[in-house]
C-alpha cells in the first residue's frame, strides 16, 4: 500500500546581517493582513466613542476655525485671494492625515510587541497599517472641504485629476518619517515624547496659515525641503486654483519625500532584527 505524504511549505526563519533588502513581494502576499490591522487601528481609535467618525470633521473644522479668527481677523494674513477659512481647510485635511499617521506609527511597534514575540509577518506592515488606517479620517474631512467648496461656490476643475498625487506624496512623508521613528523608538523610548514637539513644530513649519508666495524666490523653491509645503499648496492649487502651481518647490518636496520612504524603509528593515528582543 503506497501512502502519499501532503507537502508542507516549510519558511526558515535566519537572523539577517547588515542591510537588507524590503521583500517588497513579500509585502504583497500579505496584503489581506495589511488591510486586517488597518481595521483594527480604525475601530480602536473610535471604540466607546461618543462621536465616533465625526471627529474626523470636528478637528480640522475646530482648528480652521481658531486660525480665521487669530491669523485671518486679527493677524490679517493674506490667503492669495482665496477665503480664509476655505484656504486654511485646504491646508489642515491633508495635514491631518500626516500628522496622524506620523504619530500613530511612530509608536506602532512598540504598541504592538505582543504580535512581534509570538508571529512572523513582514514588520513593516504595523507602521504601514497606521498611516493607512488614517485614510478613513482623510476621506470624511475631504468631504468636509468639498463641502466647503460648495458653499463658497467654487466647484472641482480640471486641476482635480492631479488630488491623487498630492495625497501619495503626504502618505510618502509620513511613512518614511514614521519608519524613522518607529525603529528609534523601539531603541530610545523617549522618541514617544519627542513626536508631540515635532509635529506642533511642523505645523507652523508648514503654509497652513500663511501662505508659501510671502516667501521671494529661492527662498520659496528652498522651502520645498519641507515636503508637507508642497503637499499643501499642491492641495490648493488643484482644488482652489491657487496660484501655486506645481513647480521647483514641489518637485523638490517630492525628492525629499522618496528619499525619506526609501530611507526609512531600510533603516527599519536593518532595524528590526532586534525587534522581538526588546520591545
Amino acid at each position: 500500500m503506497t501512502t502519499k505524504i501532503a507537502s508542507e511549505k516549510v519558511l526558515l526563519l535566519q537572523p539577517t546581517r547588515g542591510w537588507v533588502g524590503l521583500r517588497l513581494a513579500e509585502l504583497w502576499e500579505f496584503r489581506e493582513l495589511l488591510l486586517f490591522l488597518s481595521w483594527r487601528d480604525v475601530k480602536i481609535r473610535y471604540k466607546q466613542t461618543a462621536l465616533g467618525a465625526a471627529w474626523a470633521i470636528l478637528q480640522p473644522l475646530l482648528t480652521m476655525l481658531v486660525f480665521s479668527l487669530f491669523f485671518g481677523k486679527l493677524a490679517k494674513i493674506p490667503s492669495d485671494g482665496i477665503p480664509y477659512p476655505l484656504f486654511t481647510l485646504a491646508g489642515l485635511v491633508p495635514w491631518a492625515f500626516f500628522s496622524y499617521g506620523l504619530t500613530q506609527s511612530s509608536n506602532s511597534v512598540v504598541a504592538g510587541a505582543h504580535m512581534i514575540r509570538k508571529i512572523y509577518f513582514p514588520r513593516l506592515m504595523i507602521p504601514m497599517s497606521s498611516v493607512v488606517a488614517g485614510g478613513v479620517d482623510f476621506f470624511f474631512a475631504l468631504l468636509l472641504l468639498f463641502g466647503m467648496m460648495t458653499l463658497n461656490g467654487i466647484g472641482l476643475t480640471a486641476r482635480a485629476w492631479t488630488l491623487p498625487a498630492f495625497v501619495l506624496l503626504a502618505f510618502a512623508t509620513s511613512m518614511g518619517v514614521g519608519l524613522w521613528l518607529a525603529a528609534l523608538n523601539v531603541q530610545y523610548r523617549d522618541i514617544r515624547y519627542i513626536v508631540p514637539f515635532l509635529v506642533q513644530f511642523w505645523m507652523y513649519a508648514t503654509p497652513i496659515a500663511y501662505p508659501s508666495t510671502l516667501l521671494p524666490e529661492p527662498w520659496r523653491t528652498v522651502y520645498g525641503i519641507n515636503p508637507m509645503a508642497g503637499v499643501v499648496e499642491g492641495f490648493r492649487w488643484a482644488l482652489l486654483g491657487a496660484k501655486t502651481a506645481p513647480g521647483p518647490m514641489i518637485l523638490l518636496s517630492a525628492g525629499v519625500a522618496l528619499t525619506l520612504l526609501v530611507t526609512g524603509a531600510f533603516w527599519f528593515r536593518r532595524a528590526e532584527r532586534s525587534f522581538a528582543d526588546v520591545v
